[in-house]
């Protein structure tokens, strides 16, 4: 049996990608806000060393797996914040952690994306450089000039912008970072599960329950008729997780009921240019 850590282990996806990988038999060291094996805020620099340090603690510095789930929706009032969580967060928890995965047969790791960075017209090409740059500082500055300028008729979602774009960032520094050598050529994969509308109190927030969720309106097409549920994202996290998937690494995976494909039918796959 492996040793996994997973981020987000408190609630929704992580607590059930935890769940999952316990009931497999793995010893599981959980990262998140309260109710952790690990208690640390990954919005900041000085907690994403503390979480580093006591997973590498608690594991004996050898892991079998990372899952880096936790993360903010778009109706954090926030927008800095969201991207020093969503992309700072596991970017730099993933390379702390990068050597303690590097183990006979190589460790797995797996980041939740989401399908937003595709369907929401809204990526932010200026603020992808600086989170794929590092510079958190001019990163949190310029989301939050950003925020200030959307129109106020997205007042529920008022970090839409900044949610979107640091998924679109994070997808893409993971399939840069899993072809690099000290990635690829060490046997560690790293891999992308994008969600759409998945039934966590990240979506429903404080004032929704799931009884006001009706998928036939929801504001983006839902094939499937269906929300989906955490179990549905942790069965994934599970699968890139596990010794056997050895030979998939820089991928991205929608797990979306189908929302991309109806909006974007024409792209995937894409040719490269001759």
């Amino acid at each position: 049996m492996g040793t996994y850590a997973v981020t987000g282990s408190a609630s929704g996806m992580g607590a059930a990608s935890a769940a999952r990988l316990r009931e497999a038999g793995h010893e599981v060291v959980g990262v998140d806000l309260r109710d952790a094996d690990v208690t640390a805020d990954l919005g900041t620099a000085d907690g994403r060393r503390h979480a580093a340090d006591e997973v590498l603690r608690l594991s004996g510095g050898v892991l079998d797996g990372v899952a880096a789930v936790a993360g903010v929706g778009p109706n954090l009032p926030d927008a800095a914040a969201v991207a020093s969580i969503n992309y700072f967060g596991p970017v730099a928890l993933l390379d702390a952690l990068r050597p303690a995965l590097e183990r006979d047969g190589g460790g797995r790791a797996v980041v939740i994306g989401s399908n937003s960075a595709t369907t929401v017209p809204m990526i932010d090409d200026r603020l992808v450089g600086l989170l794929l740059a590092g510079d958190e500082e001019a990163a949190r500055a310029h989301a939050a000039g950003a925020q200030r300028s959307l129109p106020a008729a997205l007042a529920t979602s008022p970090s839409i912008s900044a949610y979107a774009t640091s998924k679109f960032a994070l997808a893409r520094w993971a399939r840069l970072t899993a072809v690099t050598p000290e990635w690829a050529r060490r046997g560690i994969t790293l891999n992308t599960i994008a969600p759409g509308a998945v039934v966590t109190p990240l979506m429903t927030g404080s004032t929704m329950s799931e009884d006001d969720l009706d998928p036939d309106a929801f504001p983006t097409p839902m094939p499937r008729g269906i929300f989906g549920r955490p179990a549905d994202i942790a069965f994934w996290v599970a699968q890139f997780l596990s010794p056997e998937a050895g030979f998939t690494t820089g991928a991205l995976l929608t797990v979306d009921g189908g929302t991309d494909a109806a909006m974007r039918p024409d792209a995937q796959p894409t040719a490269m240019p001759r």
